[in-house]
C-alpha cells in the first residue's frame, strides 16, 4: 500500500478586477496609509457580480490538473473548501464538476472557514494513505466581495476573490509528502467571526436582511488574539512531531489574513523573516484560497525545490486551525 503522496500539480484563476486601497477610499472614511499600515494590503481582486465561486475553481481546477499532465476524467475525488458557497445544496464541488463536464469522481466541500484547505489537506492524505484514492484536487475558492459590508471599514478592506487547486497524487517517494500534521477547533469561539443570517439558525428574513445579519461580523481584537495564538500553537507542535526546528524551515506560507496576524505568527513560531512568503498585499484575505494561492505563486516564482520542508499553517471561522509540513 502506498503511504505518501506529493503535489502533482498546482493552478489559480483570479478575476481579473482588481480593487485598490484608492479606490475604497472613496468608499469608506478610511485611507490607503491606513489600510496598509494595519494590514499590509494594497489591493484585492473581485468577481463580477454574476461570477460565482465555482466559477472561479473551475479554471483553477483545470489549471492544476494540466500542469500535473493529468486528464481531468484521471481525478477520483474532488474537494472544494470554500466559506462562499455557490447554494446550501447541492456542494459547490458539484457545480465545479458541472462547469468541468466531468461525472464520476467523489465531490463534497469542506467549511472550515479560512483552515478550509488544510483541512481538505487531511482528508486527502487519508484517502490516499488508505489506498481509496490515488489522484485528489485539493480545490478552494472564495467570492467574499458577496458576503462583506461595503460599508464597514474595518472588514471591506481586508478581503478579496479567487481561488486555486492543486493535484495531490500517490506516489510511491520515500522523501514527500506530509512529515507531521494537525488540526483542531474551538467551536466556543464561534461568534468571534461569523456569518449570522441565511442557515438554519436565522433563515433570510426581511428582518436579517434589514440588520445586514448575511455579511461577515468579525471581532478584530479577539480574531487577532486568537489567529495568532491558534497558528503558532499548531505550527510548532506540527515542527515538534516532524522532529524539525524553525531554522530547518525552507519555506513558510501562513494563512494571509493580514500582514501583522502574518508577522506575529512568524515571530512567535521562530522562522526567520526572508523565508517566509506572502501574497496578502496583491490579494488580501481570500479565506479558505490563500493559502493554495501562495503555493502556486510560491513554486512559479522558483521558491519551491524538491526536498523542501514547507510549513502551512491557517486558522479560520469556527475557531479552526490547522498545519502540515511538507516535503516538497
Amino acid at each position: 500500500m502506498i503511504h505518501s503522496f506529493e503535489v502533482r500539480g498546482t493552478g489559480i484563476f483570479m478575476p481579473p478586477r482588481v480593487l485598490t486601497n484608492q479606490e475604497i477610499e472613496s468608499m469608506v472614511d478610511t485611507s490607503d496609509q491606513w489600510i496598509v499600515e494595519r494590514t499590509g494590503i494594497s489591493e484585492r481582486r473581485i468577481a463580477s457580480a454574476e461570477t460565482s465561486t465555482s466559477d472561479l475553481i473551475a479554471p483553477a481546477v483545470r489549471n492544476a490538473c494540466e500542469d500535473a499532465g493529468l486528464a481531468l476524467e484521471e481525478v477520483d475525488t474532488l474537494l472544494v473548501a470554500t466559506s462562499t458557497p455557490d447554494t446550501m445544496f447541492p456542494s459547490t464541488a458539484c457545480w465545479v464538476q458541472e462547469r468541468l463536464g466531468i461525472r464520476g469522481p467523489a465531490a463534497l466541500d469542506v467549511a472550515a472557514g479560512c483552515t478550509g484547505w488544510l483541512y481538505a489537506l487531511e482528508l486527502a492524505g487519508a484517502l490516499i494513505s488508505s489506498g481509496r484514492a490515488r489522484n485528489v484536487v485539493v480545490a478552494a475558492g472564495e467570492v467574499m466581495s458577496k458576503v462583506v459590508d461595503w460599508t464597514d471599514r474595518r472588514t471591506c478592506v481586508l478581503f478579496g476573490d479567487g481561488a486555486a487547486a492543486a493535484v495531490v497524487s500517490a506516489t510511491d517517494r520515500e522523501d514527500a509528502g506530509v512529515l507531521a500534521s494537525n488540526w483542531g477547533a474551538d467551536g466556543t469561539l464561534a461568534q468571534i467571526l461569523y456569518q449570522p443570517a441565511g442557515g438554519t439558525q436565522r433563515p433570510a428574513s426581511a428582518e436579517t436582511i434589514a440588520e445586514k445579519a448575511h455579511v461577515v461580523h468579525m471581532d478584530g481584537g479577539a480574531v487577532f488574539r486568537q489567529a495568532v495564538r491558534a497558528m503558532s500553537t499548531s505550527a510548532k507542535q506540527a515542527l515538534e512531531s516532524a522532529s524539525l526546528t524553525p531554522t530547518d524551515v525552507d519555506l513558510m506560507i501562513p494563512h494571509q489574513a493580514n500582514i501583522r496576524i502574518i508577522e506575529a505568527t512568524r515571530s512567535r513560531v521562530g522562522v526567520p523573516l526572508e523565508r517566509t512568503f506572502n501574497t496578502v498585499s496583491r490579494y488580501g484575505n481570500v479565506s479558505a484560497a490563500t493559502i493554495p494561492i501562495a503555493l502556486h505563486e510560491a513554486k512559479t516564482a522558483g521558491k519551491l525545490n524538491p526536498g523542501d520542508r514547507v510549513l502551512l499553517t491557517s486558522f479560520g471561522t469556527g475557531l479552526t486551525w490547522a498545519s502540515t509540513v511538507l516535503r516538497w
